[in-house]
């Protein structure tokens, strides 16, 4: 019923403000309606495209069937981007709030679309006609016919990936809801394994077609670290091998082993005053010693230039391994007879190479003829193809993130393919996002009790009194020797050669502060058989030596706290034991001060 008393005008005025409102009320009931049910279906293709994205997992080792299946995952990430990029859709984007919302879903489905859609098919047009079983040797030689292709399309994959995470990190994540940001910073980390894994076979595909020899031929010296004696990059070199190629084809050309060298009576290199002084120089005059430097390049550059010197052949680059990652490639070979009768397998490789075999032959040339013949019947097993491809790329890949794979080549461009990379071997880098440790021990006992020591990191932020964070390092020693391991054989005791009594173990530790890092505290604990820290520098950090000296049974604990700034992800870089023997441990703040 109109109110008599308002005039006819804003009778009619009231009528037509009623029905603005409602019409506005309803355009946005249907504009909900309508994102509403577009972000249903678009939410539904995307949950489509992660199952599949998923399933794909069980066929990376089949190029082919995974190239059959992307177009799948492409096509549910374009409906999902269709669906959220039309003109109901981008207009809501204005809106105050939930446009932060909109915009972020929309980033989100066309970051995926660029990625399965645009940035994986350089790599599905050509891994279509490319399986992996392709790189297995026949005749002691690999096909490389392949490998510019693949490494054109996965450089051309990693670019466009970068650019959509790029778009990504442009987004302002402060005014999301938690789930939503949530799932952005799960896509981050999808995106970064995508283009970790397309950087990486980008990295490869340039480079193992030079170190085949592709352009001429190649020699390389593979050196086997033995983790029962500690070196800072692992274990002392104990067997060698030269490996020669060319034009896609391996042999193993020599082997040796330490007993081969006498000690050079000047460093055979210059490694720079720092590492002289924290190695005393005998990582340059004694080939047992060269990783006991912290930087593989460094430890390349003594062996190559060792190796020069004792058989006249000047190697194209060093490549280190140690049982450990040995027994990953014996995953791909599967068990190896060798000539004393033994098998050889992935369960057995780490004891009877660091603890076995000394405890059944006593005089060390017997040793070193076993070590021979382990490497050279691994390496025929994987020059004649018996290795399965698709477990041997995991195979080596495993051991690379450990660091137990070490390249270094003489070639400077060959080298900087690998920038970046764990397989240089280079010192922990802090930057604006992780802060690192590095913590490096060696043997002072000249001995093989290592096998029986364990070491165990841990970090932590601490905040102190005045409101400061810090950061805190907490290393543990731990003899794990049985209690009558003086009586052990001497050469693993090391029967009191270099004055440590046989049973008892003595570790020298070099502790790495974060670059440019002050040294606040330390603390020590259950450390009487050690004399203390000992203060230097290297390559902008601050390194502490500290030395131990453990009973079978007893532990050691070095605790420090440095002022660093603050960054997201706080991480240690540590000596590659073997795995049952290495853990972390709690970096308790208020017993470091």
């Amino acid at each position: 019923m109109t109110n008599p008393l308002l005039p006819r005008p804003a009778r009619t005025a009231g009528r037509v403000t009623v029905w603005v409102l409602v019409a506005l009320v309803l355009l946005t009931v249907a504009g909900a309606v309508w994102l509403g049910v577009r972000g249903t279906l678009a939410y539904g293709h995307l949950r489509a495209a992660e199952s599949a994205a998923r399933d794909l997992a069980d066929t990376v080792d089949d190029p082919a069937a995974l190239a059959a299946a992307i177009p799948a995952v492409a096509e549910d990430t374009a409906a999902a981007r269709a669906l959220t990029s039309d003109p109901v859709w981008q207009a809501a984007e204005t809106l105050p709030w939930i446009g932060d919302q909109l915009r972020a879903v929309s980033a989100v489905t066309v970051a995926l679309d660029r990625v399965a859609g645009d940035a994986l098919s350089p790599l599905v047009a050509v891994a279509s006609d490319f399986s992996v079983d392709g790189l297995r040797p026949v005749d002691g030689r690999i096909d490389l016919t392949d490998f510019p292709a693949m490494h054109d399309a996965a450089s051309a994959s990693a670019a466009q990936v970068s650019s959509a995470m790029a778009d990504l990190d442009d987004i302002d994540r402060s005014a999301l809801l938690p789930p939503l940001a949530d799932a952005m910073t799960e896509l981050d980390t999808l995106l970064g394994t995508v283009e970790t894994a397309a950087d990486a076979v980008s990295r490869a595909t340039a480079l193992m077609p030079a170190m085949l020899g592709a352009e001429g031929p190649r020699n390389y010296l593979v050196v086997f670290q033995n983790n029962a004696e500690w070196r800072s990059l692992g274990g002392i070199v104990g067997a060698m091998a030269m490996i020669s190629t060319e034009g896609g084809s391996l042999s193993l050309t020599q082997q040796a082993s330490t007993a081969d060298f006498d000690p050079f009576g000047d460093p055979v290199i210059d490694i720079g005053p720092e590492l002289a002084g924290l190695t005393d120089q005998k990582a340059a005059r004694y080939i047992q010693n060269a990783t006991q430097v912290t930087s593989f390049p460094v430890a390349g550059q003594i062996a190559q230039e060792m190796w020069a010197r004792q058989f006249g052949t000047r190697v194209d680059g060093v490549i280190s391994l140690d049982p450990v990652a040995l027994s990953y490639l014996l995953r791909a070979t599967g068990p190896i007879t060798l000539p004393t009768g033994d098998v050889l397998s992935s369960d057995n490789a780490v004891s009877l190479l660091l603890n076995e075999v000394y405890l059944r032959y006593e005089r060390p040339a017997d040793q070193d003829l076993f070590f021979e013949a382990a490497a050279a019947s691994v390496f025929d097993a994987l020059a004649n193809g018996a290795a399965s491809p698709g477990e041997l790329v995991g195979a080596l890949a495993g051991a690379g993130e450990q660091n137990r794979l070490l390249i270094w080549n003489a070639d400077e461009a060959d080298q900087a393919i690998l920038d970046g990379t764990n397989l240089q071997g280079l010192l922990p880098q802090t930057d604006a996002e992780q802060t690192s440790f590095g913590v490096y021990v060696n043997d002072g006992t000249g001995s093989k009790m290592d096998y029986y020591t364990g070491l165990d990191t841990g970090v932590a932020w601490c905040t102190d009194d005045t409101g400061a964070t810090d950061a805190t390092l907490t290393v543990t020693l731990r003899s794990e020797a049985p209690a009558d391991a003086a009586t052990l054989p001497a050469y693993i005791t090391g029967n009191g050669s270099f004055g440590v009594e046989p049973g008892i173990t003595e570790t020298i530790a070099y502790l790495y502060l974060p670059e440019g890092a002050e040294l606040l505290s330390s603390r020590l604990t259950a450390n009487e058989g050690g004399a203390g820290f000992r203060e230097s520098t290297d390559s902008g950090r601050t390194v502490l030596t500290w030395a131990t000296k453990l009973a079978p049974g007893e532990t050691a604990t070095a605790q420090l706290r440095a002022r660093t700034p603050m960054t997201d992800a706080l991480a240690v870089r540590a000596t590659p034991v073997i795995p049952a023997m290495s853990g972390t441990v709690p970096a308790p703040c208020a017993e470091i001060g």
